[in-house]
Protein backbone atom coordinates (compact mmCIF):
# COMPACT_ATOMS: atom_id res chain seq x y z
CA UNK A 1 0.00 0.00 0.00
CA UNK A 2 1.17 3.49 -0.95
CA UNK A 3 2.01 5.97 1.44
CA UNK A 4 0.04 9.24 0.88
CA UNK A 5 3.26 10.88 0.64
CA UNK A 6 4.17 9.13 -2.27
CA UNK A 7 0.77 9.56 -3.79
CA UNK A 8 0.72 13.12 -3.36
CA UNK A 9 4.60 13.92 -4.62
CA UNK A 10 3.28 11.51 -7.80
CA UNK A 11 0.45 13.75 -8.46
CA UNK A 12 1.93 16.72 -8.29
CA UNK A 13 5.08 15.55 -10.57
CA UNK A 14 2.60 14.28 -13.18
CA UNK A 15 0.48 17.74 -13.06
CA UNK A 16 3.32 19.82 -13.15
CA UNK A 17 4.65 17.37 -16.49
CA UNK A 18 1.48 17.76 -17.67
CA UNK A 19 1.79 13.66 -17.85
CA UNK A 20 -1.57 11.04 -17.03
CA UNK A 21 -0.47 9.06 -13.83
CA UNK A 22 -1.57 6.04 -15.67
CA UNK A 23 1.32 6.52 -17.55
CA UNK A 24 3.39 7.35 -14.83
CA UNK A 25 2.90 4.25 -13.44
CA UNK A 26 3.19 2.07 -17.36
CA UNK A 27 6.52 3.72 -17.89
CA UNK A 28 7.60 3.61 -14.24
CA UNK A 29 7.05 -0.93 -14.40
CA UNK A 30 8.29 -1.33 -17.91
CA UNK A 31 11.63 -3.35 -18.66
CA UNK A 32 14.51 -2.18 -19.98
CA UNK A 33 14.77 -1.75 -23.45
CA UNK A 34 17.26 -4.42 -25.18
CA UNK A 35 20.39 -1.53 -25.54
CA UNK A 36 20.44 -0.50 -21.65
CA UNK A 37 20.33 -4.22 -20.30
CA UNK A 38 23.57 -4.84 -22.92
CA UNK A 39 24.60 -1.55 -21.54
CA UNK A 40 24.27 -3.17 -18.07
CA UNK A 41 25.84 -6.79 -19.19
CA UNK A 42 28.72 -4.52 -20.96
CA UNK A 43 28.98 -2.94 -17.77
CA UNK A 44 29.51 -5.74 -15.76
CA UNK A 45 32.34 -6.99 -18.24
CA UNK A 46 34.09 -3.83 -18.28
CA UNK A 47 34.24 -3.45 -14.89
CA UNK A 48 35.20 -7.45 -13.84
CA UNK A 49 38.19 -6.66 -16.73
CA UNK A 50 39.27 -3.48 -14.33
CA UNK A 51 38.70 -5.67 -11.36
CA UNK A 52 41.14 -8.39 -13.13
CA UNK A 53 44.10 -5.80 -13.75
CA UNK A 54 43.96 -4.33 -10.50
CA UNK A 55 42.86 -1.13 -11.09
CA UNK A 56 45.65 -0.85 -13.83
CA UNK A 57 43.69 -0.98 -17.17
CA UNK A 58 42.30 1.98 -18.66
CA UNK A 59 40.29 2.51 -21.55
CA UNK A 60 42.29 1.58 -24.42
CA UNK A 61 43.40 -1.65 -22.50
CA UNK A 62 39.63 -2.51 -20.99
CA UNK A 63 38.83 -2.36 -24.68
CA UNK A 64 41.05 -4.26 -26.26
CA UNK A 65 40.75 -7.11 -23.76
CA UNK A 66 36.74 -7.29 -24.46
CA UNK A 67 37.98 -7.36 -28.03
CA UNK A 68 39.87 -10.16 -27.82
CA UNK A 69 37.10 -12.05 -26.08
CA UNK A 70 34.75 -11.52 -29.14
CA UNK A 71 32.83 -8.44 -27.30
CA UNK A 72 31.91 -5.79 -29.95
CA UNK A 73 32.51 -2.22 -28.01
CA UNK A 74 34.69 1.12 -28.85
CA UNK A 75 36.48 3.21 -26.57
CA UNK A 76 33.86 5.64 -26.16
CA UNK A 77 30.79 2.97 -24.49
CA UNK A 78 33.94 1.75 -22.27
CA UNK A 79 34.58 5.31 -21.36
CA UNK A 80 30.94 5.86 -19.87
CA UNK A 81 32.14 3.09 -17.25
CA UNK A 82 34.25 6.35 -15.88
CA UNK A 83 36.59 3.57 -14.72
CA UNK A 84 40.18 5.44 -14.42
CA UNK A 85 43.22 3.44 -15.13
CA UNK A 86 46.33 3.78 -12.93
CA UNK A 87 48.84 5.25 -15.53
CA UNK A 88 52.95 5.20 -14.66
CA UNK A 89 54.50 5.73 -11.32
CA UNK A 90 53.88 8.56 -8.85
CA UNK A 91 56.71 10.35 -8.01
CA UNK A 92 57.81 10.67 -4.17
CA UNK A 93 59.13 13.77 -2.69
CA UNK A 94 60.30 14.09 0.49
CA UNK A 95 61.12 16.74 2.61
CA UNK A 96 64.22 16.58 5.30
CA UNK A 97 63.49 18.79 8.09
CA UNK A 98 67.38 18.76 9.07
CA UNK A 99 70.40 19.32 6.27
CA UNK A 100 72.32 16.41 5.14
CA UNK A 101 75.80 15.73 6.16
CA UNK A 102 77.82 14.45 3.14
CA UNK A 103 80.70 11.64 3.88
CA UNK A 104 84.16 12.48 2.53
CA UNK A 105 84.66 11.11 -0.96
CA UNK A 106 87.66 8.29 0.13
CA UNK A 107 87.31 7.04 -3.25
CA UNK A 108 88.09 9.97 -5.63
CA UNK A 109 86.18 9.06 -8.28
CA UNK A 110 88.63 5.90 -8.87
CA UNK A 111 86.11 3.09 -9.23
CA UNK A 112 88.33 0.61 -10.59
CA UNK A 113 89.23 -1.62 -7.76
CA UNK A 114 91.97 -4.60 -7.93
CA UNK A 115 90.85 -6.33 -4.34
CA UNK A 116 87.64 -7.55 -3.48
CA UNK A 117 85.82 -6.27 -0.41
CA UNK A 118 87.56 -2.92 -0.32
CA UNK A 119 85.32 -0.61 -1.30
CA UNK A 120 81.52 -0.62 -1.58
CA UNK A 121 78.66 1.32 -2.66
CA UNK A 122 75.39 2.06 -1.80
CA UNK A 123 71.84 3.21 -3.31
CA UNK A 124 68.33 3.10 -2.20
CA UNK A 125 65.39 2.97 -4.15
CA UNK A 126 61.80 2.58 -3.96
CA UNK A 127 59.08 0.37 -5.52
CA UNK A 128 55.39 0.60 -5.95
CA UNK A 129 53.77 -2.34 -5.14
CA UNK A 130 50.04 -3.30 -4.34
CA UNK A 131 50.05 -2.56 -0.87
CA UNK A 132 52.24 0.70 -1.13
CA UNK A 133 55.72 2.20 -1.69
CA UNK A 134 59.17 -0.10 -0.44
CA UNK A 135 62.32 0.82 -0.21
CA UNK A 136 65.03 -0.58 -1.12
CA UNK A 137 68.53 -0.24 -0.10
CA UNK A 138 71.85 -1.98 -1.77
CA UNK A 139 75.48 -2.54 -0.86
CA UNK A 140 77.55 -3.31 -3.91
CA UNK A 141 81.46 -5.27 -4.02
CA UNK A 142 83.24 -2.32 -6.52
CA UNK A 143 85.56 -5.40 -7.39
CA UNK A 144 82.82 -7.74 -8.25
CA UNK A 145 79.89 -5.83 -8.90
CA UNK A 146 77.86 -8.14 -6.75
CA UNK A 147 75.01 -7.49 -4.34
CA UNK A 148 76.71 -8.22 -0.92
CA UNK A 149 73.89 -6.70 1.10
CA UNK A 150 70.67 -5.57 0.97
CA UNK A 151 67.24 -4.57 3.53
CA UNK A 152 63.99 -3.70 2.16
CA UNK A 153 61.09 -1.76 4.45
CA UNK A 154 58.29 0.26 3.56
CA UNK A 155 59.79 2.92 5.34
CA UNK A 156 63.16 4.97 4.64
CA UNK A 157 64.96 5.72 7.60
CA UNK A 158 68.47 5.14 8.54
CA UNK A 159 67.40 1.02 9.92
CA UNK A 160 67.39 0.10 6.18
CA UNK A 161 71.06 1.26 5.81
CA UNK A 162 72.42 -0.58 8.81
CA UNK A 163 70.66 -3.87 8.28
CA UNK A 164 71.96 -3.82 4.59
CA UNK A 165 75.31 -2.82 5.85
CA UNK A 166 75.35 -5.57 8.47
CA UNK A 167 74.35 -8.02 5.97
CA UNK A 168 77.24 -7.11 3.97
CA UNK A 169 79.54 -7.47 6.74
CA UNK A 170 78.18 -10.62 7.82
CA UNK A 171 78.69 -12.08 4.09
CA UNK A 172 82.23 -11.65 3.93
CA UNK A 173 84.76 -13.85 3.79
CA UNK A 174 86.09 -14.98 7.43
CA UNK A 175 89.63 -13.51 6.81
CA UNK A 176 88.30 -10.25 5.92
CA UNK A 177 86.29 -10.15 8.97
Amino acid sequence: MKSRLHIYSVNTMCRILNVHRSAFYAWLNQPLSKTAQENERLFERIKASYEQSGGFYGRPRITHELKRQGETCGENRVAKAKLKGNIGYKRCYFKSSTPHIAAENHLQQQFVVCEPYTAWVGDITYIKTYEGWLYLDVVLDLFSRKVIGWSMQPTMSSDIVIKALLMAVWRRPKQRR
